[in-house]
């Protein structure tokens, strides 16, 4: 049985993932783990999967001709290393229909049993670095604790810095504090989901609601009763609605802030700015949809259509002021429609009308 299966789903950052697989590497290299790495090349044109090839023949490559998303590439090698294809009834999952080719040194005995399965899986970004000993720390405490279904990394900027790397589930706060002129401190409070950093900074693991998807360890039976991430996200959110459904299903969720892991943020997103913020929105749509009572809900998509009309109004008068170009403006008007499209003609709940005053002033 493996102890560890480490997945790493990336897109057009070649340097930043050789980075992080040479410090996957090198930890693995005193870990004494038996582990295998995995990457999920998302149709990179950057040359990152002949670099995997060339330069970690051990890695497994899964090399697909689209760009799969965050859950769906995580599924592809999920299922290759035997997890069933399982998700609730309440939670469907967008059938998988890429064709993807594996490359590797390495292969898997086929078919799997329970009993073959890796103990721990760790999804890892490509634009990460892995601290000595991090590894080893998440996939022992996992073991260690039986409850515990989920274990977070304690991540850092890129100088060291801190970086909040836990967070509790979203609310309604959190929409307004994103998307409304309120006080700056509000971020970094509960309001928003953070938790103290003074918990970081304590040696003692802590209990969370979910982790940042960046360095999320799940112990393999949790994974076998909670299912596959949902593919219907295809970026953001996902590894909320995966900790929604794990502790759900009876598991914690936990920061371990000794397993220590440098985070280069966004650097694969910030690729496509508006198009990421598209993600962002439409991924929140799917999750308060699902999971908040439809009061709840109603006022959540209250607080995004006004939010959105704000932008747009500040947007506008950005362009016209010369501050932002032409291009880049109707590329934001554009996007907001997209996500006002998600959040009102989906909906369909009584009541809410799709022509309100604010959606007008966004489309005008």
């Amino acid at each position: 049985m493996l102890d560890l299966a480490i997945i790493i789903v990336s897109w057009n950052v070649r340097d930043l993932l050789a980075a992080c697989l040479a410090s996957v590497q090198a930890d693995l290299a005193c870990s004494h783990l038996l582990a295998q790495i995995w990457v999920i090349d998302n149709a990179s044109h950057d040359g990152s999967a002949q670099m995997v090839q060339q330069d970690f023949p051990d890695v497994h490559l899964i090399a697909s001709p689209k760009n799969l998303g965050f859950a769906a590439g995580n599924n592809a090698a999920l299922r290759a290393l035997g997890f069933a294809d399982l998700l609730p009834s309440s939670h469907p999952s967008t059938p998988s229909t890429s064709p993807i080719s594996i490359n590797s040194t390495n292969s898997i005995n086929s078919p799997h049993s329970p009993n073959s399965l890796p103990q721990t899986v760790l999804l890892l970004n490509p634009d990460t670095e892995v601290h000595p000993h991090a590894l080893r720390t998440l996939v022992d405490f996992l073991r260690y604790n039986p409850r515990a279904g989920i274990a977070g990394a304690r991540l850092v900027n890129s100088d060291g810095s801190f970086q909040p790397s836990a967070f509790a589930f979203p609310g309604l706060w959190q929409l307004a504090i994103d998307l409304l002129p309120l006080p700056a401190r509000l971020s970094e409070t509960g309001l928003n989901g953070r938790y103290s950093q003074s918990l970081y900074e304590n040696a003692r693991p802590f209990r969370i609601d979910h982790p940042l998807g960046a360095a999320m360890a799940v112990k393999g039976e949790a994974i076998q009763q909670a299912g596959l991430l949902d593919e219907a996200y295809h970026m953001y959110v996902e590894e909320v609605d995966w900790s929604w459904r794990i502790t759900a299903a009876g598991w914690s969720a936990y920061c371990v802030p000794t397993a220590v892991v440098t985070h280069h943020s966004g650097q694969s997103t910030g690729q496509i700015r508006v198009e990421s913020f598209v993600n962002l929105w439409s991924s929140r749509y799917r999750f308060y949809r699902r999971y908040y009572s439809p009061l709840k809900f109603r006022a959540a998509q209250q607080l995004v259509e006004l939010g959105l009309w704000r932008r747009a109004r500040a947007d506008r008068r950005a362009a016209a002021l010369g501050e932002m170009s032409a291009t880049e403006w109707h590329a934001r008007q554009a996007g907001y429609q997209r996500i006002l499209a998600v959040w009102q003609e989906k909906m369909a709940q009584p009541g809410l009308s799709n022509k309100t005053r604010r959606e007008r002033e966004v489309r005008s």
